[in-house]
């Protein structure tokens, strides 16, 4: 113990060693800050800075690290689902064509190479064979969907 207490930068690099190895299991960049927060107190501590300033600094160098550092980093690297339209709510918006005639009860329609069960919203036109549809909700399993009219850009 008493070689941590002549080396106490020591601590502050196991600390921010293991800080770093939980958020390898988290990936939440909320640990890797405090790791960034700790690897500075190493530095300070290895300058010589007194305990309670080691401690101030990693405090601080965490806090800046957390607010303006970690919003950057989530933003460019984590995946949002809804930013690239993963799974079914990803259909809303592209267009499809009819398989089986499409009515407010029924039909079948091909949307991004698979078929799935079709309906129009009530009160709207049936939709026949081979018309292109855009799809413009899901409801659990079936996706609802309008006809493409002349003039509307497609994807």
């Amino acid at each position: 113990m008493d070689w941590f207490a002549e080396n106490p930068w020591l601590a502050w690099l196991g600390l921010a060693l293991i800080l770093a190895a939980i958020e390898a299991a988290t990936v939440d960049f909320v640990f890797l800050m405090l790791a960034g927060g700790a690897a500075v107190g190493a530095g300070a501590s290895a300058i010589g800075v007194a305990f309670p300033g080691q401690v101030i600094i990693a405090v601080v160098v965490a806090g800046l690290l957390l607010l303006l550092v970690r919003p950057i980093i989530t933003k460019k690297l984590m995946v949002a689902e809804a930013s690239h339209g993963i799974g079914a709510s990803g259909l809303v918006g592209r267009s499809g064509r009819v398989l089986q005639a499409v009515t407010a009860t029924d039909g079948r329609v091909k949307v991004g190479g698979e078929t799935w069960s079709a309906r129009t919203p009530q009160g709207s036109d049936t939709c026949q064979p081979g018309q292109e549809v855009r799809v413009v909700a899901i409801e659990g399993a079936t996706v609802i969907v309008t006809g493409v009219t002349a003039g509307q850009k497609t994807e």
